[in-house]
């Protein structure tokens, strides 16, 4: 062995202990960072991309979606093979493939090109996503300072989906389109180097073939079920064969998952997880959560530009309050966990929720700054306190060897909750607003028809009627939209409350555990610790390993 791999090895032997896991959170961070940024950087270029490549509607259609839809698809798959093959491999390979990407969509000269780059940047996602987590279950055995690392983590994921559409609109006044993929390399090549020289490498229980098949089946099932719910969201027939293809196929297969997991000895995802009743609650309760944040964001940038008549920028600096309280309830949330526990804490966050989404039914065709500025900073912080302490218990509940598998579920349930959440608040919103269009006087039926679509078709019919029908419809499709996001929030409380009930399933107080605990001064990512002499383990938990028994996981150098 060189020089220079001996003293790599000893530095991430040696990460973890003191102060240096802190700079192990930094890397992970950073890569999250990029992750959340090209979710969103891409959508406010969307113009120019239409304007230089000339893609069609389905070809449009999937340069945008594709980045999610891949990643999503992939979470599984990747977050278990780093459990066996090592999850600072695939983090390190996602960073190569995600800053290869980037150049492929950069310097793309047509649509096949840009979706065909897109599509790696989902596969390079899908390894870095689970990855950042899962090492971080590692790197911090203490469940203290893993709540604070988590908090600081999931501050990260909130600034970036906020500054990827502000970033984006930056290089766009100053470049051209594939800028905005273009910052990601840097990055990358910064983050290659250090991140192997600073991650500890890691791995699950290595016994038994990895499930190729099985990870090849809830691939194309996410995939189908992913694509399914997207159609649903963005306004398609639920019985058009295009949706209802999908969603059958890939329920079938993430059906066939199910069973063939149950039945091998050596299963890709151990789904005795989901028997601990605070990690399936937990799950369920990031489902709820981002089932209602994302339809209602989505509506409120409609509102605030649509109805009140903002420009795009104003509505990013309108919506900017949510992320700035996101964030700090994100750093103040391992404080919280400790003060009242993930039970009081989840069910707290939820409640905030809904009673900041209550207070904006308030809002009105008219501008309420100060309402909006209250209501927002109320629904950031208190979405986040919920993600926050249920993320922190589905990783806390799982078994270390797990971790991996465990990161790429609490991920795909993030994204399947959003694309729920999309489909079901934009029906409901669809269907409220719709009827109020149906008899404007001296607008024809057609008309009519065409406006309910969208409030935005509405306003274009209204200009083509102009005179006093047409001024008739703008008015009535801005009272009908703002009765819809009326009936909207109303719908989103509801689910809220719901998922505040849920998380009363989850545990009173934050258990650190004696093994944990002890091990904490000491124990880094490249030692194994087991748990205290004497310590009984949870009760009903004897066929799967303890949380805190963190002797099955074989972390090396």
């Amino acid at each position: 062995m060189s020089g220079t791999t001996t003293a790599a090895a000893r530095c991430r032997r040696e990460t973890g202990a003191g102060a240096n896991r802190w700079v192990v959170l930094v890397v992970l961070c950073v890569s999250l960072l990029l992750v959340a940024l090209d979710a969103t950087v891409l959508h406010v270029a969307v113009p120019a991309v239409t304007e230089d490549l000339r893609p069609g509607a389905m070809e449009l259609l999937w340069i945008v979606d594709v980045y999610p839809l891949v990643c999503a698809s992939l979470l599984i798959l990747f977050g278990t093979l780093g459990d066996r093959i090592g999850r600072r491999r695939v983090l390190l390979l996602g960073y190569a493939l995600f800053g290869v990407a980037s150049g492929i969509a950069a310097l793309a000269d047509n649509a096949q090109v840009l979706i065909g780059a897109r599509a790696l940047l989902g596969v390079g996602g899908a390894m870095i996503m689970p990855a950042t987590l899962s090492i971080l279950r590692q790197v911090f055995p203490d469940r203290r300072e893993r709540a604070l690392a988590i908090g600081i983590w999931s501050a990260v994921a909130a600034v970036g989906a906020a500054i990827g559409p502000l970033l984006g609109g930056f290089l766009l006044e100053h470049f051209w389109w594939g800028s905005v993929f273009l910052v990601n390399i840097p990055l990358m090549i910064v983050s290659l180097p250090i991140g192997r020289l600073l991650l500890p490498e890691s791995r699950g229980d290595r016994d038994g073939p990895w499930d190729v098949v099985g990870a090849l089946m809830a691939a194309a099932g996410l995939f189908g079920l992913v694509l399914g719910v997207k159609r649903l969201g963005g306004g398609e027939a639920p019985l058009s064969p295009f949706t209802l293809a999908p969603l059958l196929v890939g329920g079938l297969m993430m059906a066939a998952f199910v069973r063939r997991q149950r039945r091998r000895k050596h299963p890709l995802v151990d789904l005795r997880m989901f028997s601990r009743p605070a990690f399936s609650t937990s799950v369920g309760c990031i489902v709820l959560a981002m089932l209602a944040l994302v339809g209602l964001e989505l509506i409120a940038a409609q509102y605030l530009q649509l109805v009140l008549g903002l420009s795009p920028l104003e509505t990013g600096l309108r919506l900017l309050p949510l992320t700035v309280a996101a964030m700090a309830a994100g750093l103040a949330g391992a404080k919280l966990l400790r003060r009242f526990g993930p039970r009081t804490m989840v069910c707290l966050g939820f409640c905030l929720t809904a009673a900041s989404v209550i207070t904006l039914t308030a809002m009105g065709t008219e501008d309420n700054t100060g309402l909006l500025l209250f209501g927002f900073v109320l629904l950031g912080f208190g979405l986040e306190t919920t993600l926050f302490g249920a993320y922190e218990s589905m990783l806390s509940e799982a078994p270390p060897a797990q971790s991996g598998g465990a990161a790429a579920i609490g991920e795909t349930s993030y994204q399947l909750g959003a694309g729920i959440g999309i489909a079901l608040l934009g029906s409901v919103m669809n269907a409220a607003y719709a009827p109020g269009l149906s008899s404007v006087p001296g607008v024809p039926s057609a008309d009519s028809k065409a406006a309910g679509h969208s409030l935005g078709e509405a306003y274009e019919v209204a200009a083509r009627l102009g005179g006093p029908a047409g001024g008739a419809l703008r008015q009535a499709a801005r009272t009908s939209f703002v009765h819809g996001l009326h009936v909207t929030l109303l719908v989103s409380a509801a689910l809220l409350l719901l998922g505040a009930v849920m998380a009363l399933r989850l545990p009173r107080v934050m258990d650190c555990g004696p093994a944990t605990a002890a091990a904490a001064p000491d124990a880094g990512p490249g030692t194994d610790s087991a748990p205290a002499p004497g310590t009984d383990p949870a009760p009903g938990s004897a066929d799967i390993p303890a949380p805190r028994d963190v002797a099955e996981t074989r972390v090396s150098a």
